[in-house]
Parts: structure tokens; sequence; C-alpha cells
């Protein structure tokens, strides 16, 4: 971040070298297959940032994008030539979406493991429960990431289920308990053993039936999901997380990222 900053001060593009050489369209360790991008938008890479690429910090993306500051991942180890130059071609440059000539419908498959679900059951059916429900975590300072609602066997109550970060799970739970007078449910339950699978890529803006390849990939594998969420370049869906890496490596074949 203080490298992009600095970038931005004198108004030139920046270089961040490190481990791995440039941003894979998911993580080599889970699938062998993968494939390094030569270019990522800043979108998509703050995307997959925010879903479990560990490649770029949030906020380094954040601010490339805002500055319009041209961010290149090489190697630390790569070789320049006899003049010194590195190749071209070296690394993942994460620049305007404008500057990307071929437009994948999906750059990437990420995961995350660092997700909690928490359900509350028999929540009051009263209209501002769930206003109540997260007014509660936000002055908690607690992040909430998908958000499922649905009926109750009990009459006059629902389900309420929300994904937190697993560090926050347990103080989200005791939040919940601690209010369950004002805000009465029957039984709150707290699942660790989820993760999060997101596939991102701005293509998504203009090609039908991304969801229908992704959902088709997991139900193939026999893989359910939990919970959905959507943005305008990436679907992630909440997974049992005994089956996290096999549906990285069926969505990654799905959308042809074998083959880039």
């Amino acid at each position: 971040t203080s490298a992009v900053a600095v970038a931005a001060a004198l108004e030139c593009p920046c270089d961040i070298y490190t481990d791995v050489d440039g941003v894979y369209t998911t993580d080599p360790r889970i699938e062998s297959r993968a494939r390094r991008l030569n270019r990522v938008s800043f979108e998509e890479m703050l995307e997959m940032a925010s879903l479990g690429a560990k490649v770029l910090q949030t906020r380094s993306v954040e601010l490339a994008m805002a500055k319009q500051v041209p961010v290149r991942v090489l190697s630390s180890f790569i070789e320049p030539d006899e003049n010194g130059a590195l190749p071209h071609e070296a690394g993942t440059l994460i620049c305007d979406e404008e500057e990307i000539v071929e437009k994948r419908i999906v750059s990437g498959v990420t995961m995350s493991r660092d997700e909690a679900r928490i359900t509350l059951l028999g929540l009051s059916d009263r209209v501002d429960a769930p206003a109540d429900v997260f007014t509660r975590l936000a002055e908690a300072n607690v992040n909430v990431d998908m958000i499922v609602q649905s009926q109750a066997r009990t009459a006059g109550t629902v389900n309420l289920t929300f994904t937190t970060g697993r560090r926050d799970a347990v103080r989200a739970a005791d939040i919940m308990k601690a209010a369950q007078g004002d805000l009465p449910f029957e039984e709150i339950r707290v699942d660790e053993d989820v993760a999060k699978v997101s596939v991102v890529g701005v293509g998504m803006r203009s090609h039908a039936g991304v969801a229908q390849t992704m959902f088709k990939a997991l139900a193939d594998k026999g893989v359910k999901f939990q919970a959905i969420s959507t943005s305008e370049i990436k679907i992630s869906v909440l997974i049992d997380a005994a089956y996290a890496e096999l549906a990285v490596r069926a969505l990654h074949s799905a959308y042809g990222l074998d083959a880039l």
C-alpha cells in the first residue's frame, strides 16, 4: 500500500516484487493447471483480494484504482536481460479494464476458509428484527457478508442466517445471546466448518449463463451450497469446507481457465 501511494504521488507505475510471479486463475497449490494472467482489471483484483486471493492487500488495490496507478506483480527472483530490462510480459499487470484487449468471462476462482455461518432460528418476524440484528453487529464492528432469511416452522417467526469472519464468530454469537431478551429467537447455531468459493470476471456484465455454469459444475460434483452472494462481476457460494478444493477445481475447469 505504501508503494502504491508513493507511485501515485510521483504519477508513475508501481512494480510489486513478491514470492509469486503474478496473479493466477486460482491458487496453484489447489489446481496444478492454474495459469498466470497477463493482465487483470482493478475491479477484478479488488474482488479477488477481498475474496481470499493473498497476492495483494485489498487497500493497495483500492488506492491503485482510485489513483489509476498501474501495478505489476512480479517474482523477486526474476532475471533481467543483459540491458537490465525485465521481460515485457513478466508478471501480471493490474490496470484499467479498458486496457485489457482479451475479455474473459471469468478471470479467476478464489477460496476463503476464514468464514463462519451464524443462524438465528425462530427469530421474531417483526419488520424491524433484521435491522436490529445488523445494527447491533455493526456497532460492535462485526462485518457481515452473506445474508439469507427463510420462513421458520413456527408461525410468526423466521430463520436468519448470515456469515462473518471466523475470528468474529464467537463475538457475534455473544452479541446475539446478550440481545435475546429484546430480540427474541429460539436458538442460535454457529458453524465454522464452511468455506466461501467465488468466481470473478468483468465479462459477467455482458454474458448470460455464468451462474448456471457455476451451479451445474457444483451439482455434478455433489456440492451443495448454503448461501449465495453476488455483485456485478462476482458470484460467491458458501459450502461445506470439506468440498472447498473440489469446488475450486471443478469451477476452474467449467469456465475453461485450464486452457488460457
